[in-house]
């Protein structure tokens, strides 16, 4: 039997400045918790490497955005920095990390409705130990196959009750997709939608990478990277790290774009990422069992990649 993961909860308390410490191994939700009955919340994931919380600001807002698509007042910005920085600092006080290298620790922030007629939600912030295999996967990279989403690329602004744009608690069909892909003797899926449009995976956004070889006309010539991502408009999650990413990207001198994508354009990149706050840069060495771009490429932008996010806050 697997041992739970060691974990740090910080209740977002009025009567406690910096959030309430309670004990993971004991109940600390009532069990009629709307949240649990029904999914019904929100919650971010976010990266804390030695001690440092990766794009807080970006989490926070999105937090918010999920929140008001389900009609949840949250506590103020403030309050659940304090209450993230708690969780940090007693885990890793508690369960200090082996080595530099393993100094990662995950930080989620989590909103229910709370019990029938609660008066406000019930938040707090989680902390625990990054898992081995998305470090690994962010060396040896990952197979994934395409999944049909079931719905268009309008549904979400046709159907806004879908919540197609809110990371929302209500996570089975996502965890259902993975263990799909996993049957399949993939890592991980690529949502498409039935409108043959690439999505987002259930827990990452999509990224594709082009290189072109451009004359400038005066005899010399020079390499284009240009960095492209599903649209936003689809019916996706907008990833924190992608937004992230671009923004240095485009500092760096890559080219940017937004979709739409159709499966063939992932196939025909010169490399596909998987990008998620916790796993961070995935490289995609194959879809549907066939390669993506060369081994080298891969490796090579990657690489140009993982330089530019390291500098990200």
């Amino acid at each position: 039997m697997t041992s739970p993961a060691p974990t740090v909860l910080v209740f977002l308390d009025p009567a406690f400045e910096n959030g309430r410490i309670a004990d993971s191994s004991q109940p600390q939700l009532m069990a009629t918790d709307l949240g649990a009955t029904r999914g019904d919340g929100v919650f971010e994931s976010l990266l804390a490497v030695q001690g440092r919380p990766r794009k807080v600001q970006a989490h926070l807002n999105r937090l918010g955005s999920s929140a008001a698509a389900l009609d949840l007042a949250l506590p103020g910005q403030d309050v659940w920095r304090r209450a993230i920085e708690t969780a940090i600092n007693e885990f890793r006080d508690v369960h200090p990390a082996p080595t530099p290298e393993e100094d990662e620790v995950v930080v989620k922030l989590i909103v229910t409705r709370g019990v029938e007629g609660a008066a406000s939600p019930t938040c707090w912030v989680q902390a625990s130990p990054s898992p081995a295999g998305s470090r690994r996967q962010r060396q040896t990279g990952i197979d994934v196959v395409l999944l049909d989403r079931g719905f268009d690329t309008e549904a979400g602004e046709r159907a806004p009750w879908l919540l197609l744009g809110a990371k929302t608690l209500s996570y089975a069909v996502n965890m259902a997709a993975l263990r799909y892909a996993h049957k399949q003797g993939a890592d991980d899926a690529i949502f498409t939608s039935t409108d043959g449009r690439v999505l987002e995976g259930p827990t990452s956004t999509v990224l594709l990478a082009h290189l072109e070889t451009v004359d400038d006309g005066d005899g010399s010539v020079r390499t284009v990277r240009r960095l492209i991502t599903p649209q936003l408009d689809s019916g996706i999650l907008p990833g924190t790290s992608q937004g992230a990413l671009f923004a240095a990207a485009k500092a760096a001198g890559w080219e940017l774009g937004y979709g739409p994508l159709e499966p063939q354009d992932l196939f025909d990149a010169d490399a596909v990422w998987l990008i998620s706050s916790i796993r961070l840069i995935a490289p995609v060495n194959h879809i549907n069992g066939k390669e993506v771009g060369t081994s080298e490429v891969r490796k090579q932008l990657t690489a140009e990649l993982n330089h530019l996010f390291a500098g990200i806050e």
